[in-house]
């Protein structure tokens, strides 16, 4: 009987003794920390292999005490749980003989990530909030200044005066596109959901480009099996199409390189979720500067806005999903984008 309740436990549960040896791990466990069956048993650091868990383990037999519902982040290199809540406590005898330790663990990732979209969905209309009136106002100015550049005839000024009041109006609509595109970022998200097709989207967005890019002899390679989900399907298509964007620019700055994107698609059928990544060989994005490429006017482009990324962040957070980036088998930055496969009746129109 005692087995079949291990074995029917959703949590992890592991058993350890003083002299390390695990004394039960079941398979719930196994499968949150990814160890195999035949894995040894001697020693449960080297069996889980999970440092920031061996260590709250350790704690509880050092102390003797009761560790209760503390979170644990595991590495992002590995695959499965990212974040687990633990409690572990001592194991006695009949005589009060500290035996061990038993640990009981949670996955907390889909927990997590929530938290993480709530947190960025009220970031982004505070932001949205505090900036949009300042930036309309901005406009006005802009507007001023170009309306009175435009009333300067060229021809009655003397020639070396020319190229400034020139300078001055390119310089105004220049800035005065960074505001719009601003203000576009900062206004409410209007989410009208359909049943959208991905590859369908990821398609056109590939269209649009694939004229730039095989001029500079590449290609966009859609691949993959590809879901349906409850989305805007304009939203999303801009959300990809930047994305796409993005690869091709990346790809044509790397001297004497064919550009070469890929947009592959698979099923996360555990997590209900439609994973869509986006390939390239350009440059690929630093380790160090991968926290902030979806900051808002964060650029690494000589004429580009920082914005690009920043709305592709925030269309995918209203539509409940994620958006991650990383290193490409193809030498340049991959970019994945996960979103939850529709699923019961559709959604209705509404605003973010």
């Amino acid at each position: 009987m005692s087995h079949e309740i291990m074995s029917s436990l959703s949590a992890g549960l592991l058993v350890v003794g003083l002299d390390g040896e695990v004394r039960i791990l079941n398979p719930a466990g196994r499968r949150l920390l990814n160890v195999p069956e035949e894995a040894p048993r001697d020693d449960y650091r080297q069996m889980i292999g999970e440092p920031a868990l061996s260590q709250v383990i350790d704690e509880c037999l050092t102390t003797r005490g009761t560790i209760v519902r503390r979170t644990i982040r595991l590495p992002e290199t590995r695959d499965g749980a990212s974040h687990l809540g633990v409690t572990v406590s001592p194991l006695f005898g009949d005589a009060a003989e500290l035996h061990g330790a038993i640990c009981l663990f949670t996955d907390l990732t889909a927990v997590h990530e929530l938290e993480v979209r709530l947190r960025l969905k009220e970031g982004l209309a505070t932001l949205g909030e505090l900036t949009a009136g300042i930036a309309h106002e901005f406009r006005n100015g802009l507007a001023t200044i170009h309306g009175y550049s435009k009333l300067m005839d060229l021809n009655a000024l003397p020639y070396a005066y020319r190229a400034y009041v020139e300078g001055i109006r390119s310089e105004v609509q220049s800035l005065t596109e960074i505001v719009t595109n601003f203000l576009n970022f900062a206004r409410p998200a209007q989410l009208t959901l359909t049943r959208v097709d991905l590859r369908t989207v990821c398609e056109r967005a590939a269209d649009e480009l694939r004229g730039d890019v095989q001029s500079l002899g590449g290609e966009i390679a859609i691949r993959g099996e590809f879901s349906t989900v409850d989305g805007d399907e304009v939203l999303l298509r801009q959300a990809f199409s930047n994305l796409l964007r993005n690869a091709v620019e990346a790809c044509a700055s790397r001297a004497r390189s064919t550009p070469t994107v890929v947009v592959s698609s698979d099923l996360d059928s555990a997590h209900n979720m439609s994973v869509v990544t986006v390939d390239d060989n350009g440059p690929g994005i630093p380790p160090e500067a991968r926290d902030r490429v979806f900051r808002p006017f964060f650029t690494s482009k000589r004429s580009g806005t920082g914005l690009g990324l920043a709305l592709v962040q925030k269309i995918v957070v209203f539509h409940n999903g994620r958006i991650s980036v990383g290193s490409s088998p193809l030498g340049g930055a991959r970019l994945q984008i996960s979103l939850p496969i529709a699923d019961g009746p559709l959604a209705v129109s509404t605003t973010v």
